[in-house]
């Protein structure tokens, strides 16, 4: 009698775990998890890193879940090498056989459902030993002699060393095959999810029609500035922390070509993209590629200065700084009349719509390439005030430096 009592009562206790288990999900703008989700469909391996109890792990159950892809967690820190590299299995004749490295069990049940979610957690709490080993499995996707299939996708998750338990600092080579995605709490999304909504993790939608122009646009902006800045193909840091990050090789900057094929076919929100740029190259290396695309997207001087008067500038202050840069330099290229003219009307229309700082210099570069028998436009007088306090300013500043 006793027992039938207390199984009832686990019964409810069942149910009352059953109802606070009942989530939805719904549509929301969240940065972290389109950056995860385009590299999942990138098929690249993600490592997030975050404090404990942030919701790490939850995160990832929920996009296995929105993905329906089944999840396996493997705790990389309570594992010895051997359980990635493979345990040895002697056979009837090993010299004429060799002996083959049997993989584990999660890795034939991954091996025979064709695709899944392989979660490694606590990453930076396993040794130097079990990091090594890893190595093969995050980069050939290779557990002993099993080799996983195509629809298997990589994510791992590591707490920062000053919060880990017995943390170790990961190796350059592991560290190096990794997206690193910062992964921080939104206070929003937290109460939201707790009240039983969260947001809703989905692949992102890649336009057919644009994935030529896609992987044009990427590699011509990775390109592009590795031809600018050769000392940014290989940096290793000399930090021992920072080699434990994101850093860029040629590895990492053939997944920041991918990443922004990716974001660019599917529309992604910039943020979204220097996330995922920042988390292969490192943050200053990162940076330098989302400024070369945005100078990719700045319209041509020489349409310009076909027709000044129609022309869109852009509106971020450096931008349109860059575009007026640009047109001085062709009018310097290729000095004509009427293109002094055409570019003396672009400062103006610069004037009228934006910040009048920004065509001082540009201002005072192109009264110089003025020859002799060009005649002073009108536009000039518009200008004049402008650039003469922007000298006056200078004057002004020297002194005080002075």
């Amino acid at each position: 009698m006793l027992s039938s009592v207390h199984a009832s009562r686990l019964e409810v206790a069942g149910d009352l775990l059953s109802l606070l288990r009942d989530t939805t999900t719904e549509p929301r703008t969240d940065t972290q998890l389109e950056a995860l989700t385009l590299a999942v469909a990138a098929d690249l391996p993600v490592l997030l890193w975050g404090e404990p109890g942030i919701g790490k792990t939850a995160a990832l159950q929920q996009l296995a879940e929105a993905l329906d892809l089944p999840l396996t967690t493997v705790i990389a820190s309570v594992h010895e090498p051997s359980d990635f590299s493979g345990l040895p299995v002697v056979g009837d004749d090993p010299a004429a056989q060799g002996v083959p490295m049997a993989p584990p069990d999660w890795a034939v049940r991954l091996a025979r459902g064709g695709r899944g979610l392989l979660f490694l957690d606590e990453l930076s709490t396993a040794p130097p030993a079990v990091q090594a080993a890893l190595l093969r499995l995050v980069l050939e996707r290779r557990v002993g002699a099993l080799r996983l299939p195509a629809g298997v996708r990589i994510v791992a998750a590591a707490n920062p060393r000053s919060s880990a338990a017995d943390g170790w600092e990961l190796s350059p080579p592991l560290a190096n095959r990794f997206v690193h995605l910062q992964w921080r709490h939104d206070h929003d999304v937290v109460v939201r999810g707790l009240g039983g909504t969260w947001p809703r993790a989905s692949l992102p939608w890649l336009d057919p029609e644009r994935l030529p122009e896609a992987v044009t646009f990427a590699r011509r902006a990775v390109c592009g500035l590795l031809t600018a800045r050769p000392d940014l193909v290989h940096r290793l840091p000399n930090n021992e922390a920072h080699r434990g990050g994101p850093w860029p090789s040629p590895r990492s900057w053939e997944m920041a070509l991918c990443l922004t094929a990716f974001a660019t076919a599917a529309d992604a929100s910039k943020d979204a993209l220097s996330m995922l740029v920042r988390g292969t190259v490192g943050d200053g290396p990162g940076l330098e590629l989302l400024a070369a695309m945005d100078r990719m997207d700045l319209p041509d001087p020489e349409a310009l200065l076909a027709d000044p008067a129609t022309a869109e500038l852009p509106q971020r202050g450096d931008l349109r700084q860059a575009v007026l840069d640009g047109v001085v330099a062709a009018v310097r290229k290729r000095p004509e009349k009427e293109r002094w003219d055409a570019a003396w009307a672009l400062l103006v229309r610069a004037l009228e719509t934006g910040a009048p700082d920004l065509v001082v210099v540009p201002a005072s570069t192109l009264a110089a390439l003025r020859r002799p028998d060009w005649k002073v436009p009108a536009a000039i007088e518009r200008l004049a005030g402008v650039v003469s306090l922007g000298r006056k300013a200078d004057e002004v500043a020297a002194r005080v430096a002075g």
